[in-house]
């Protein structure tokens, strides 16, 4: 490939490596403005342009990076959105089987068991108001309703809580092994507390990170399908 013909690639690979989100969700946004490019060109050269300077009009007619960018990075946000959303869900059943592992390792009687109940019970409620909300907000609502600007912000601080709430209950829950009869499930318990906490506080953290990125293209309207 010539240097004209590299123009279209250069432009892509510049645009790619400002964007931030979920890998799959970049990689088809990115494949989505690569062929679109390619479309263009095409389109150009079989009205009898040359190839190189149809790929320059491509670009050219695409907008440049800095006007593109926030648009991407807008639909990435909302995707990593959905993203902790959905993590946030796929750990109730987590929190659940430690609450029953609880209960189930003898420790109902004391005032800790009862307090660490209560907590995991408080991180999934949370969790379940994050996801639902956030799907509800970022779903086919969305396609009628612009998302609300600081919900991307507010899902990745509500994430990184909760996620920090499940790094506590699991280092008590390791704690709380020392003195359990039945300490292989609290240990077990424990375990699956810490596999939510990283699941969500790393999805959380690239929420956050998006989030940030986000310029104000974000009330320009619904995402595309």
């Amino acid at each position: 490939m010539n240097a004209a013909g590299n123009v279209v690639e250069d432009y892509v690979k510049s645009l790619a490596a400002n964007l931030h989100g979920p890998s799959r969700a970049k990689a088809r946004l990115v494949e989505e403005i690569r062929d679109g490019l390619h479309d263009t060109v095409e389109a150009h050269t079989t009205g009898g342009m040359p190839y190189d300077r149809a790929a320059r009009q491509a670009v050219r007619e695409f907008g440049t990076g800095e006007e593109l960018l926030p648009h991407c990075q807008r639909e990435l946000t909302i995707a990593q959105t959905r993203h902790t959303a959905r993590t946030a869900a796929l750990s109730l059943p987590f929190l659940a089987g430690c609450w029953l592992l609880i209960w189930t390792a003898g420790l109902e009687q004391g005032w800790q068991s009862r307090l660490l109940t209560v907590h995991l019970a408080g991180v999934a409620v949370t969790a379940a108001l994050l996801a639902a909300t956030t799907l509800a907000a970022t779903g086919p609502l969305a396609l009628r309703v612009s998302v609300p600007r600081r919900l991307p912000l507010a899902v990745a601080w509500t994430g990184t809580t909760a996620g920090a709430a499940m790094g506590i209950a699991s280092l008590a829950l390791v704690a709380a092994s020392l003195l359990a009869a039945n300490w292989p499930l609290m240990l077990l318990a424990g375990a699956l507390t810490a596999t939510s906490h990283a699941l969500v506080a790393a999805s959380a953290r690239a929420c956050r990170q998006c989030a940030h990125l986000l310029r104000p293209a974000l009330t320009s309207g619904p995402p595309r399908e």
